[in-house]
């Protein structure tokens, strides 16, 4: 099981409640990712990662649907929301606010 405690406090700070087994499924998913700091964090001003979190992360881990338009006005709402956390931002806490969005929490924790 991959430990979220490093990101518990953070996504705590931003979500409407916390799932620790989602959370869990998150830092397993990113993996090795996570330990470089480039592909640990998102940024918000780069086009080219916003269509990959959309594409890998909404519609290929999580399964979404919606048109490309719903799922860029979610992936915005994020970038506002965790306007306070500057440049870099939490990939684990992006992730697990997009798919709290969504209402997928229980499908990653599942």
């Amino acid at each position: 099981m991959a430990d979220a405690s490093a990101y518990a406090e953070n996504i705590k700070k931003y979500a409407n409640g916390y799932n620790q087994a989602a959370a869990e499924k998150i830092v397993g998913h990113l993996g090795i990712a996570l330990r470089n700091r480039d592909s640990a964090v998102v940024a918000c001003t780069d086009s080219g990662e916003l269509d990959r979190v959309r594409e890998r992360w909404c519609r290929g881990k999580l399964g979404l649907a919606q048109t490309k338009d719903d799922l860029d006005a979610a992936i915005a709402a994020v970038c506002s929301k965790l306007q306070a956390e500057g440049g870099a931002k939490s990939r684990v806490t992006f992730y697990y606010l997009i798919a709290e969005h969504f209402g997928k929490l229980d499908h990653l924790a599942g």
